[in-house]
């Protein structure tokens, strides 16, 4: 095998109230700032704790929060005028990926010449970046830790993976209370989205020693958060489920994301259907499929998941992860099906025909082309 390398950046802070410190950490790279925020903030109080503690520590800063179409190119270039215009120190960003995204793109272009453009089309960075500090207001943050940003082309609505520096970000704060803004049904469906790039990275050809031991543990807070444990009956389960979902992100990252992951990157940029949605319904036919190929590796996720026992045979195993999690999907009413999704089979055949252009699909669980991943939306559907 390769040789592994890992490198600790950016820096995790992981904590109940840590966003009320924001302003402390942010001292250390400047006074100057651009807070790229989610919008939907606003409504639940959370943008006004976050700016508070800017305020309060006396730092410079303008907020940004045109991000209504998602992380797409017209965004980012509107967010970089302005970053460029006042000159900031470094770039903030709060939120779920579409705030995250936008400002890893900020801060990756920051002091580039060229046309936001040509790296969409496969220009790399050759200048540093601006200091980055991401504040995730969701329990996971998957590209984060990632050397790519997915954005969506505003010319053609297709997702774009763009290239970017080594050590973007600085600091990574992960607080569980902001996870407030969530409904249960979303808190569910990320969940499962979790679980998803977990199992998926687990299962990918890049997986290594490190990425299987962070997953592995992930995993088995995820089960803590979702369903208890007497042990840990003093930890919340909102920490328990940042906590699996930090590791699963990061886990993700130093292995590769699988199928279900790239298409609901294809499906929210084509069709602005929410990435966890659609991988919560792709997971089940991910979890089957890889039991014909993977087994002892999902048999063995199935037991740290707590949904099977360790006399069960080996495909009552793969049956009983995989109808977990349609239950879990049933009982909090989510859509158990593609075409509940208001879309046709053949508008998501786009979704397909997209995903075969990036990379990543070189990196999924098992050799995969366009077609392939197209039968497993119809399979979905």
């Amino acid at each position: 095998m390769a040789d592994f390398i890992f490198k600790i950046s950016p820096n995790i802070t992981l904590g109940s109230y840590t966003a009320t410190r924001l302003g402390q950490f942010c001292r250390e790279w400047g006074s100057k700032f651009i807070v790229i925020i989610d919008p939907v903030l606003k409504d639940a109080g959370v943008s006004e704790k976050i700016l508070q503690s800017l305020d309060s520590r006396n730092l410079d800063f303008f907020v940004f929060s045109e991000i209504s179409e998602g992380a797409s190119t017209k965004a980012i270039q509107q967010a970089l005028a302005l970053a460029k215009d006042a000159h900031v120190h470094g770039v903030i960003a709060v939120g779920g990926s579409k705030a995250l995204q936008v400002g890893r793109a900020v801060s990756a272009y920051y002091y580039e010449i060229q046309d936001l453009y040509s790296f969409v089309d496969g220009s790399l960075p050759s200048s540093a970046s601006l200091p980055l500090i991401c504040v995730p207001t969701t329990p996971r943050a998957p590209f984060v830790f990632t050397n790519f940003i997915p954005v969506t082309d505003s010319r053609t609505m297709s997702i774009k993976l763009l290239k970017i520096q080594n050590g973007l970000c600085k600091l990574v704060l992960f607080d569980p209370n902001l996870t407030v803004t969530l409904t249960e049904n979303q808190i569910t469906a990320m969940s499962i989205e979790i679980l998803c790039l977990a199992i998926e990275a687990y299962l990918s050809p890049k997986s290594n020693f490190f990425s299987d031991m962070v997953i592995e543990k992930g995993i088995e807070l995820l089960s803590f958060a979702l369903d208890g444990n007497p042990s840990l009956s003093t930890t919340p389960a909102d920490v328990l489920l940042s906590q699996g979902g930090c590791l699963a992100s990061l886990g993700s990252s130093c292995s590769s994301l699988g199928a279900a992951s790239l298409l609901s990157l294809c499906i929210n940029s084509r069709f602005r259907i929410s990435r966890s949605l659609t991988s919560a319904i792709l997971l089940p036919y991910i979890i089957e499929d890889a039991g014909h190929f993977k087994t002892d590796k999902i048999v063995k996720l199935a037991r740290i998941f707590r949904t099977a026992s360790t006399s069960d045979a080996p495909e009552n195993i793969v049956a009983a992860f995989s109808d977990n999690i349609r239950q879990r999907i049933a009982k909090t009413n989510l859509p158990p099906r593609l075409k509940d999704l208001s879309f046709s089979v053949e508008q998501l055949s786009l979704a397909a025909e997209d995903a075969g252009e990036l990379d990543l699909i070189t990196s999924l669980q098992r050799s995969m082309t366009s077609d392939d991943l197209f039968d497993l939306i119809k399979l979905a559907y």
